[in-house]
């Protein structure tokens, strides 16, 4: 009897975020291990399900470095990094399309369906809404590195999803984007989900990842902070706190933001329901950012 009245005092506490949340965009970014673990991936793809159900909107965007590297090295390939990102030749251009498309936004889409959930897949190999100018990093020299086909993100085409959303479909977003000739870039997809947030004007932006929101100090799990401001943000990249991988994931809840986002989330995706934790409780499991 207690476990039941457990369980009906956590659906009187959601109740009031599902009045809230209905008809809201929330865009969803999908990284690490939910990526490479089946299980973890459709227990997560069922927290969305059960979020459009009772009507929040909601928007997919993912990468897929590690299924990336693997593809690259069984095909004889060395991943070559350039201050944190991968060079992409033509080669390597072939393996990331394909396999952001055939190993990643292929299978979210058919679990996604098998939950009874309608999906559009939306990458360069069918409707892109994706669309980048290639992306040169400043060398300690002042000159100009090349990475290859690597693009940074222009523009969303935010029409086609709304409308998308309007219509009870969830957009699922690989992060390969076209450049203004028609080809094709590989672009970093924790910046694609803030531009992406950005252009739909979403009520929250989410980044799941392996990473239980942002730490005060990275060596010391008791050290993670629930909810942050824009301000406090800039103060910790300031002092080097928030660094490497964790730099990019927030640099996408601030450009969110700036465009009037009302709120970012850093959430683990290896904990269990950790989505509709962040969403629907009042204590939430990562770190929220706020303007």
């Amino acid at each position: 009897m207690e476990e039941a009245i457990t369980k009906a005092q956590g659906l009187i506490e959601a109740m009031e975020y599902i009045r809230k949340f209905r008809g809201k965009i929330v865009v969803v970014k999908l990284g690490g291990s939910v990526l490479d673990d089946e299980c973890l991936q459709r227990k997560l793809l069922t927290d969305v399900a059960f979020m459009s159900t009772v009507g929040i909107r909601t928007i997919i965007v993912h990468g897929g470095g590690k299924a990336i590297t693997r593809a690259m090295n069984e095909a004889g390939l060395e991943p070559v990094w350039v201050q944190g990102r991968r060079y992409t030749d033509e080669r390597t251009l072939r393996i990331v399309e394909h396999t952001l498309v055939h190993s990643v936004n292929d299978p979210v889409c058919k679990v996604l369906g098998e939950l009874g959930c309608r999906t559009m897949p939306l990458h360069t190999l069918s409707s892109c809404v994706l669309f980048a100018e290639q992306l040169r990093l400043d060398g300690p020299d002042g000159r100009k590195i090349d990475l290859g086909f690597v693009g940074k993100v222009t523009e969303v085409n935010g029409q086609l999803l709304k409308t998308l959303c309007a219509d009870g479909t969830i957009p699922v977003i690989a992060s390969v984007a076209m450049d203004q000739f028609g080809g094709t870039l590989n672009v970093n997809a924790d910046t694609a989900a803030g531009k992406v947030a950005a252009a739909v004007e979403a009520e929250k932006l989410v980044m799941v990842s392996d990473t239980h929101g942002i730490r005060r100090d990275i060596k010391d799990p008791n050290s993670w902070v629930s909810s942050l401001n824009e301000q406090q943000i800039k103060e910790m990249i300031d002092a080097k706190i928030i660094t490497d991988a964790m730099f990019p994931k927030v640099e996408a809840c601030l450009i969110a933001l700036e465009a009037g986002v009302k709120k970012a989330h850093i959430i683990d995706g290896q904990i269990e329901h950790s989505l509709l934790l962040e969403i629907y409780t009042d204590k939430g499991v990562g770190t929220e950012i706020v303007k």
